[in-house]
């Protein structure tokens, strides 16, 4: 057969080239809090934190009108807009500073929300909380553990205190910081110590630290009758496990305890002060922490 010419050969099949995709354009997501909110308590983004006052507390001034001020004042506090809390929060220090007694009724309540306000993640809305925790402390003291101011409002807030003491924004633990020493210099000891002493064996480590040395700080304010009424054993064991403790303040605060328990036991003592201690360690505490309290004063 003869062979057909090339011009005449059929043309080979070739793939139609696939249509390119266009490429899709990046636009810009449009965030929730961009978007219009018909919400009376919403508060724009360029509120910041830095729109609140911190106010000192020799800077605050009394409330003109409080008998009509507290009718409201709690519904404010549970308001939902923060920055009215903020407010209501200070006009809660003012009570306590300059009007006591129309606050006492609803103190139980105002400490709820105290706590509740410090887990709020806006910094501005926690310290201000704080802020209001010191000065209740320097007006009510230990009427805060009185059944008729709810106590168990009082253990919510020393939670929180703890907690915020123990976390690394520093300005709030340096401010929690010292609401737990306007705690200690505001409340009787040994009622204290009864509530502190949970926290010394938490199991969150900071806070195990923060609670050592609130405790220690009572104890540096008792005498020995108030240490045997809580009782001495039970405390030289808290110093000697907290010796031990991972953090160096909790360490520390053990130290403290130690030398403040040793000073009121050996008070009356003038020759004998070490043997003493060393004796009350031995008969408290297993040997190898006997020992380690003993070396403390030694």
């Amino acid at each position: 057969m003869p062979l057909r010419p090339i011009d005449n050969a059929l043309p080979v099949p070739t793939t139609p080239e696939r249509p390119r995709k266009q490429s899709k354009l990046a636009l810009p997501l449009t965030k929730q809090s961009d978007r219009p909110v018909n919400d009376e308590n919403q508060i724009p983004l360029q509120s910041s934190d830095a729109t609140i006052d911190y106010i000192a507390s020799e800077d605050l001034k009394p409330i003109s009108d409080p008998e009509a001020r507290i009718q409201s004042l709690i519904e404010d506090l549970d308001s939902k807009n923060w920055i009215k809390v903020c407010e209501s929060l200070n006009d809660v220090r003012r009570f306590a500073l300059f009007h006591s007694s129309l606050l006492f009724p609803v103190l139980g309540k105002v400490v709820l929300v105290m706590a509740k306000s410090m887990k709020n993640p806006r910094s501005a809305l926690c310290k201000t909380s704080i802020m209001a925790a010191s000065d209740i402390f320097k007006a009510f003291g230990d009427k805060l553990l009185d059944p008729s101011s709810n106590s168990d409002a009082f253990d919510s807030l020393l939670l929180q205190l703890l907690l915020k003491a123990s976390q690394d924004k520093r300005f709030v633990c340096e401010e929690a910081d010292k609401a737990l020493n306007s705690m200690v210099a505001s409340m009787a000891p040994l009622p204290l110590l009864q509530k502190l002493k949970t926290y010394v064996s938490h199991s969150n480590l900071r806070i195990r630290a923060k609670a050592a040395i609130s405790l220690s700080n009572c104890v540096s304010k008792m005498g020995v009758e108030e240490m045997e009424e809580f009782g001495l054993g039970e405390l030289i064991k808290m110093a000697a496990d907290l010796l031990n403790d991972r953090l160096p303040d909790a360490r520390e605060a053990a130290r403290s305890i130690a030398t403040c328990m040793y000073e009121a036991l050996t008070k009356e003592e003038e020759e004998k002060k070490l043997d003493v201690w060393q004796s009350f360690c031995q008969s408290k505490l297993p040997p190898i922490h006997a020992l380690s309290m003993f070396k403390i004063v030694s």
